[in-house]
């Protein structure tokens, strides 16, 4: 393509023949594109000199090297431009350079300039509009300072320059920074009555200020006013997930744990992927939801050394907790089905949400499936174990496990004991539930549970020693049989 078009332009240089300004930004944009700034400013410089450049060939340089993030190269063209005798900059080139400077968190840049359109020297009748009064009010804004900001409202309003949809954009998130909730409702009303209603950037505003307040119910009317109008599927909202976090954290903070479960299968339908936002409400909704703290703190620690479905794992866990059982065994087979060595915290996620929707069988299988790939089972393996046993109603499971708290195979933990009673709970047996709280209530720190430890681990070296037996799991194994 670059080829064809230098081949087209050495023809016109031939035959004396200058590129038009409908041509040029075209050429410009190609080269900037392609990485080729030296040949775009050769370019340029040749058209400068053939017969000078109108503030369209300027502005849309000047455009293109910003859309790029080139700033120090926009500026100097727009400098260069303005510098030169006779040429007067109309307002689209200080718009183009002032909203880029803005993209580009350039504020003091973006500020100087705007002032130096108000001098004599540069002024040449160039009068700021409602779209570069917005560009520095929102520049203003996402600098923080919000004082500027209202100032220059106050000027533009001054000037007899009605505020648009941008402007009030930009103001209801200097309210929102300010945290006056009453300025920012009315502004936003006021957008209400505007054609096309209130934008993306003005409605995540007001859900966030909703959100800090704790006005959860206004919150989900702002993001329920955007599906209605189904702005979400033909805007930028969709290409990130700013909203849907925002919602999320509104919905974790209220404990509309299942509704934090829908959005998030909705993102995930949507095709956006959760990011380190999501993850962090995701966690809130894991221990809001009952899930064990170690279990938690399992997670987080996969999710930040980006092990394997880490991710995944998360998900399944947050459909389980919240009750989305079939969301949940769909997230499951992902990873359970994938042909890669999976980490303990992956078979856990796998028998918690198995025994949650009540496939026990899988639960179980997953745990032998987990043994034989030489995983030995942890503190959350129990404590899921335990948890998939009292909703199959398998008491003898519960025993066992707890039979090894009080035998010192598996060190005593508040989360298993509380697994424990509920698991009791779950299988109908109050006497067995009182039986652990009595117990508990003793405590297993007590000079007899210390003894009975004492005694067992002594069979178990004996064992141990006697038999050839390589680990405790071996010996208690032996241990059991004699006992019966």
């Amino acid at each position: 393509m670059v080829k064809e078009a230098e081949a087209i332009i050495d023809e016109m240089d031939k035959s004396s023949q200058h590129i038009d300004e409908h041509s040029l930004p075209g050429i410009m944009k190609m080269y900037i594109n392609k990485g080729l700034l030296d040949r775009a400013k050769s370019l340029f410089d040749k058209c400068q000199l053939e017969g000078g450049l109108s503030s369209r060939d300027s502005r849309g340089n000047s455009r293109c090297l910003c859309e790029k993030g080139l700033w120090t190269e926009a500026e100097a063209v727009f400098h260069r431009m303005r510098a030169l005798a006779g040429q007067r900059r109309d307002i689209l080139e200080y718009n183009v350079m002032i909203k880029a400077y803005g993209k580009g968190k350039l504020y003091e840049k973006a500020f100087s300039l705007f002032k130096l359109m108000s001098t004599k020297k540069w002024f040449a009748g160039v009068k700021p509009n409602e779209v570069v009064y917005g560009a520095i009010i929102n520049g203003y804004a996402e600098a923080g300072k919000v004082e500027e900001a209202l100032e220059y409202f106050c000027k533009m309003e001054e000037c007899g320059i009605s505020a648009n949809q941008i402007v009030l954009t930009s103001l209801i998130k200097v309210y929102s920074k300010l945290g006056s909730f009453d300025s920012a409702k009315q502004l936003y009303q006021k957008m209400m009555c505007l054609e096309g209603g209130p934008d993306i950037i003005a409605s995540n505003s007001m859900i966030s200020l909703y959100a800090e307040l704790g006005m959860i119910s206004e919150a989900e009317l702002v993001f329920n006013n955007l599906r209605e109008k189904e702005e979400m599927k033909q805007s930028d909202l969709l290409r990130d997930n700013m909203s849907y976090n925002k919602v999320m954290a509104c919905f974790a903070s209220d404990g509309q744990l299942l509704e934090c479960g829908k959005l998030l299968h909705e993102m995930i339908g949507q095709k956006l992927l959760p990011d380190d936002g999501t993850f962090k409400i995701l966690f809130t909704v894991l221990k809001k939801g009952g899930l064990p703290t170690e279990a938690v703190m399992q997670l987080e620690y996969s999710y930040q050394e980006g092990k394997p479905y880490a991710r995944q794992a998360i998900i399944t866990s947050v459909f389980s907790v919240v009750g989305l059982h079939a969301l949940a065994l769909e997230s499951c087979e992902i990873f359970t089905k994938a042909d890669v060595a999976l980490d303990s915290f992956a078979y856990n996620v796998a028998i918690y949400a198995y025994g949650s929707s009540g496939e026990i069988d899988k639960a179980l299988n997953t745990f032998m499936k987990m043994q034989d790939e030489g995983l030995e089972p942890d503190l959350v393996t129990c404590i899921n174990l335990v948890h998939c046993y009292g909703k199959a109603g398998m008491v003898e499971g519960v025993k066992r496990i707890y039979s090894q708290i009080k035998y010192g195979e598996i060190k005593p933990n508040d989360s298993l004991f509380k697994t424990v009673v509920d698991a009791y709970k779950d299988a109908n047996r109050p006497d067995l539930v009182e039986l652990v709280n009595q117990e508990l209530r003793f405590g297993f720190d007590s000079q007899q549970f210390s003894d009975a430890i004492l005694i067992h681990n002594n069979i178990l070296s004996i064992l141990k020693l006697k038999m050839g037996l390589m680990d405790n799991r071996q010996a208690y194994r032996v241990h059991k049989i004699f006992m019966f």
